[in-house]
């Protein structure tokens, strides 16, 4: 599949582990170095700082996306190729959607879950096509891969919608397998769906 926007929906803290810094930046730079154009929530702080910031420096392209009530708050970053901004979060997700080929998650709090949640629901309901991943920094998101197991084991979610998103540790290997990324479709409304 060619990937030519990436939506980064990614912590504006920095975390506790100063891996989450390292990762968000060789992340932005690895986009750039691909020529791939990073969309995102448009800060300039955390996480979210680290992965424009890197993605600038090397010569890439970065549009960010921040409602107005976040703007002052989150410190919007001024240097961005774009920015939008917005006046609600709802429009903050579908503009980012809009302008994303891919989605993808790094460490973050519940902003960040929210957001690859939705786009990770979207896939399943076949709204779009767009491949979902984590980037799974220091094992950050082994809870989560945990619940979503036992979403399975439970009934409540199709075994084939894991196959629905990819997760990686390291940003060159999720980067190469969303390139060969196809998409399976898998009705919702089955058993166990």
């Amino acid at each position: 599949m060619e990937i030519q926007s990436l939506a980064v929906f990614c912590g504006s803290s920095a975390g506790k582990d100063p891996v989450y810094i390292e990762q968000a930046t060789a992340f932005g730079k690895l986009l750039a170095e691909n020529e791939i154009t990073l969309v995102y929530g448009g800060a300039q702080v955390g996480c979210m700082g680290a992965v424009a910031n890197a993605c600038l420096q090397a010569g890439g392209r970065v549009i960010g996306v921040i409602p107005k009530k976040l703007q002052n708050v989150e410190i919007a970053h001024d240097k961005l190729s774009e920015l939008y901004v917005v006046d609600t979060m709802h429009e903050r997700k579908a503009l980012m959607a809009e302008h994303a080929d891919a989605f993808v998650a790094l460490p973050g709090g519940a902003g960040t879950l929210e957001e690859w949640f939705e786009v990770f629901t979207w896939i399943q309901l076949d709204y779009h096509q767009k491949p979902c991943s984590l980037l799974n920094v220091a094992d950050f998101f082994n809870p989560l891969l945990a619940m979503l197991d036992h979403t399975i084991e439970q009934g409540f979610m199709a075994e084939a919608y894991r196959d629905l998103f990819i997760v990686e540790k390291e940003p060159q290997a999720l980067l190469e397998r969303l390139k060969g990324y196809r998409h399976k479709h898998v009705s919702k409304w089955t058993e166990n769906g």
